[in-house]
């Protein structure tokens, strides 16, 4: 069974940085598509970054030069490094990945952004 377990969300100051991480487990074959998402409460998830197995990435405008999303293959484990992060960014971000246009979630990792 395909996990997605996501680490690393917590307080982080605003201008602050933080890396989130995703451990994929459970699959015999390489994920088409890895990323990330993010949703606050009441409000639809939005796409954050993600990232094909090829190396093309793809940003929200609002993170563009902000974030960076990467995958260890070796390792299995997809990355969200953020930083200059504002008030706004307080969401619960989610762990995505694709494969044969299925998806898969993590169970999400809450960022709270503070002044």
């Amino acid at each position: 069974q395909v996990q997605l377990v996501e680490s690393g969300g917590r307080l982080v100051q605003a201008g602050g940085s933080l890396r989130l991480s995703c451990a994929t487990s459970g699959s015999n074959f390489d994920f088409d598509v890895t990323g990330w998402y993010r949703q606050a409460p009441g409000k639809r998830r939005d796409l954050v970054a993600i990232r094909t197995y090829g190396g093309i990435t793809t940003y929200s405008d609002s993170v563009k030069g902000r974030y960076t999303v990467s995958r260890d293959n070796t390792k299995d484990i997809v990355y969200l490094q953020m930083n200059s992060l504002k008030l706004e960014e307080t969401d619960d971000y989610y762990c995505y990945a694709q494969h044969r246009n299925r998806d898969y979630w993590g169970q999400g990792s809450a960022v709270t952004v503070s002044t």
